[in-house]
């Protein structure tokens, strides 16, 4: 006896293969919920997420020099903010794109820490770019924060060649002047930058090592504009326009910073704002350069801790 399929039975299998795909997926999405980043990224994320956004995570909270919060909020509150809440996740639908790709709709309740939410006001609602690769469903994006990543590390890689820049001519053109120690590391705040001209308020220290201690040697301010130029890749000072000293001191900054001397000079007068810089980026040249210094200390003055 020969059977036949019926078109109503091959709707309902295909309906049921449909409905079990789109249960895995929602049970996949949950189980993603739990490597979405707060606050910091799980090592063990990487299993869970596409090479390249991880990576670019990975870069963006472990690679770039330390930045307040408020430099690129959504990092570090992802979900939660800085309320102390807890995020509860529920995976309210997943809708698949193509073959590979898949959009999940993401409700977090924002939970307090006495268990207590308001309905109205603590659920946030967003959205999960999952990719199957290799078989694999992973998270791709959340929110699109994967653009954000990739602008901000372009912002912060120029940023850096043009810092490098002007250390290096620092370095090499007006260090020289001072009594030379073992390490020549400028500290640079950036006033403005304008097109191919930056404005900033520059400082060139010298300092001899002493055990895990940097100990200045000699060291001067040098504030000004310099013209740097773009070539293969590279940034370079072509010409620098520095502030006189004595009585021509206060005219040629109004003349060479313009409208943002009152910025350069409300800078320049806070010797808190100018050591705090300078720690911090002592800090990042010892970390970069994996350095095992621990202090700087300037003569007659305590130690100060770059930790």
């Amino acid at each position: 006896m020969r059977h036949t399929i019926t078109p109503l039975i091959i709707i309902a299998l295909l309906t049921t293969a449909c409905s079990d795909t789109e249960k895995q997926l929602e049970q996949r999405a949950f189980e993603l919920c739990k490597y979405i980043p707060d606050h910091e990224l799980l090592e063990k994320s990487r299993d869970y997420m596409t090479t390249d956004f991880y990576s670019l995570l990975d870069t963006m909270f472990y690679r770039l020099p330390a930045h307040e919060a408020l430099d690129h909020e959504w990092l570090y509150y992802f979900v939660t903010g800085n309320g102390g809440t807890i995020a509860d996740y529920d995976v309210d639908r997943v809708e698949k794109t193509d073959r590979t790709h898949a959009i999940a709709t993401i409700n977090v309740r924002q939970i307090w820490e006495d268990g207590s939410f308001d309905e109205a006001h603590d659920i946030e609602q967003h959205l999960m770019f999952m990719e199957k690769v290799n078989g694999e469903w992973l998270m791709a994006d959340f929110d699109g924060h994967k653009d954000d990543c990739i602008r901000y590390i372009a912002i912060n890689r120029r940023e850096q060649a043009v810092r490098k820049a002007i250390s290096d001519y620092l370095i090499s053109e007006v260090a020289p002047y001072y009594r030379q120690g073992e390490i020549c590391i400028p500290t640079l705040m950036i006033v403005n930058e304008e097109d191919d001209q930056v404005w900033g308020d520059f400082w060139v220290y010298w300092y001899e090592a002493a055990g895990d201690t940097l100990k200045c040697v000699s060291g001067g301010n040098h504030a000004g504009m310099m013209t740097l130029d773009y070539k293969d890749g590279t940034f370079t000072v072509t010409s620098f326009v520095q502030v006189t000293d004595g009585a021509g001191y206060t005219p040629s900054a109004k003349r060479i910073f313009r409208d943002y001397y009152d910025i350069f000079s409300n800078m320049h007068s806070n010797q808190d704002v100018r050591e705090a810089v300078r720690r911090e980026q002592l800090s990042e040249y010892i970390r970069f350069n994996d350095l095992p210094y621990r202090y700087y200390k300037d003569y007659g003055w305590p130690a100060v801790s770059l930790e």
